[in-house]
């Protein structure tokens, strides 16, 4: 195993990881995504993520959350190899892959903090913010506007493909 390979965890193990950094006076943030093809964008959220507190931890959706999420052809790169890069970043502190389609499952587990999202939501429209609020958690919107996604990235390659 690499050594960002031992920030790949499960979440039960992160969990416990998190009730402790907790105990011990840390903020303990979630991000969440594909993060199918990690590009600027990505780097900008997880940054931002990480300085709303003290522990980054960052759930990457499976193979099969991110076909039924965004279609057939998705992703383009394997759930593994996406955790493996993500916790290469120095921002990121852990890694869990998830199966569902949405987050909520992972944020009942580690009760964040702070459940960080970019700048695609607002606080009123993340669809886990009921839930982190239920417990006294806060949703932070982080990153750089969304001018970068994987989508458009993809749309130009097909396009520069075509033109040539």
């Amino acid at each position: 195993m690499t050594p960002s390979g031992n920030k790949i965890r499960p979440l039960a193990a992160w969990a416990a990881q998190a009730a402790d950094a907790r105990s011990r006076g840390r903020r303990v943030v979630l991000a969440n995504g594909v993060f199918d093809l990690l590009h600027v964008g990505h780097l900008r959220y997880l940054e931002a993520a990480a300085a709303e507190g003290d522990v980054l931890l960052v759930a990457v959706n499976s193979d099969a959350s991110t076909t039924a999420n965004k279609g057939p052809g998705r992703p383009l790169v394997p759930a593994e190899e996406r955790a493996e890069i993500l916790a290469g970043l120095a921002c990121v502190d852990g890694v869990v892959i998830f199966d569902d389609r949405d987050v909520r499952a992972v944020i009942d587990a580690l009760r964040p903090d702070v459940h960080a999202k970019g700048t695609d939501y607002t606080e009123a429209t993340v669809p886990e913010g009921d839930l982190v609020r239920s417990y006294g958690g806060r949703v932070a919107i982080c990153g750089d506007s969304k001018d970068h996604a994987t989508t458009d990235l993809l749309d130009r390659l097909r396009a520069d493909h075509r033109g040539s």
